[in-house]
């Protein structure tokens, strides 16, 4: 229940973040704002370490180098979800985020990438996934 619960929070985090980066760079510009938030969230990321970490960099060394690149996906995903958001509504945006983020997991479980344990991936899941992207293109339209 905690992983839900966690990753409702994280999905409502990211709909607010991403409509406040979206105004800040309006005022401030796309790149200086994503350099507000990143650096913002490094302060307080190293906060969180000193206050509750409890693994250690030294292991950074043993990691895949792969997985460094994890935080590189920061800037990219910043930049973009303020792009998306400025140029559709929030609800489209966030919507094919959704959307994207699910087929990209889908594929992730499909063929257990990046040490991840394979899931079936049957037709019900496309089935899934078609009416979510029937859903955003209904929200989309525009009656008159």
């Amino acid at each position: 229940m905690l992983g839900f619960i966690m990753s409702a929070i994280a999905g409502a985090a990211m709909s607010i973040q991403g409509v406040m980066n979206t105004r800040l760079g309006e005022k401030i510009g796309l790149y200086e704002s994503n350099a507000f938030v990143q650096g913002t969230a490094f302060l307080l990321s190293l906060i969180a370490v000193v206050v509750f970490g409890k693994g250690s960099f030294r292991s950074i060394l043993e990691v895949d180098k792969l997985y460094l690149f994890g935080g590189v996906l920061g800037i990219v995903i910043t930049i973009t979800v303020m792009m998306g958001i400025g140029k559709l509504s929030p609800t489209i945006a966030i919507s094919t985020i959704l959307i994207s983020q699910l087929l990209v997991a889908a594929l992730i479980d499909a063929f257990g990438w990046m040490g991840s344990e394979r899931v079936a991936f049957d037709w019900t899941k496309y089935v899934g996934i078609g009416l979510m992207i029937a859903g955003v293109v209904l929200f989309k339209i525009r009656l008159k």
